[in-house]
């Protein structure tokens, strides 16, 4: 049993990291909120400015654009994948996940310029899929590993119970596994997004078209064009970072969920 001592001692820990976590986040939204450098607007003018100014309605839909794509076709290959990985039994599947693992463990700075001239070859450079299928392989890669994961933990038993039943394949996984893997299904959902929604280095490399510029590249080039001040970079910030924070405070109670059910899984 824990003591009242050790109870206070937890807190004034979890206080402490709380507060290093938060002081940079209030930092940024009280500049933000600050009188401008430049200009006579401040509070929450800024954010209207700093919108109009940067364009980032437009990187926020081409952002919001790559990001559901990237989702949808993710979350879909992942739990196919995931679900012959984890339940079926097939010659050389062994080898096959460990190619998928590459996907892991391959950081995007060592494939984005041999990437590159692959997509320049089949003329996909500047166009929305050289931002978003680079983003889809690399998320189909985790969403394998941790959709394997939970169907290998408790899904071979509920398929053999549905093969007895006469269930076939596709109810076996649309019907039954995936309804009882909706938290993991909502974690990984929320990781591509706010993974694809922060990349930078391949719109970078992949787009010269402005309006195919992400929100985070876009807020790039507002940094430099803006480098004498920091109010409108923040409301700036504050903007490319909202989405992110909004889709996680709706969907917090899954992604824990999602978290904590696959730790004990395995």
């Amino acid at each position: 049993m824990i003591s009242r001592s050790e109870k206070v001692a937890n807190y004034v820990v979890l206080l402490a990291f709380a507060a290093f976590a938060l002081a940079p986040i209030l930092t940024v939204l009280q500049a933000a909120l600050g009188r401008a450098d430049a200009g006579e607007s401040s509070g929450f003018g800024n954010f209207a400015e700093a919108w109009k100014i940067g364009h980032f309605g437009t990187y926020l839909r081409m952002s919001l654009a790559v990001s559901v794509s990237v989702v949808l076709l993710s979350v879909l290959l992942s739990i196919l994948a995931g679900f012959a990985f984890g339940t079926m039994r097939f010659r050389g599947s062994g080898v096959l996940f460990y190619l998928f693992l590459l996907g892991i463990m391959m950081p995007s700075e060592a494939i984005v310029v041999p990437l590159y001239f692959d997509l320049r070859t089949l003329g996909l450079t500047n166009t929305f899929w050289a931002v978003a299928l680079p983003q889809v392989a690399q998320s189909v890669a985790f969403g394998t590993f941790w959709m394997r994961t939970y169907f290998r933990a408790g899904g071979r038993d509920l398929v053999e119970a549905a093969r007895l039943d006469g269930a076939s394949t596709r109810r076996m996984l649309w019907q039954i596994l995936v309804p009882l893997a909706r938290p993991a299904i909502v974690t990984m959902t929320v990781l591509v997004f706010m993974w694809t929604w922060n990349e930078f280095l391949i719109p970078l490399v992949m787009v010269t078209d402005e309006n195919l510029r992400t929100a985070p590249l876009g807020l790039a080039f507002f940094q430099g064009q803006y480098s004498q001040g920091f109010t409108l970079l923040a409301a700036g910030a504050v903007i490319v970072a909202t989405p992110v924070v909004i889709l996680y405070l709706f969907l917090q109670r899954h992604f824990i969920a999602g978290m904590l059910d696959g730790a004990v899984r395995e």
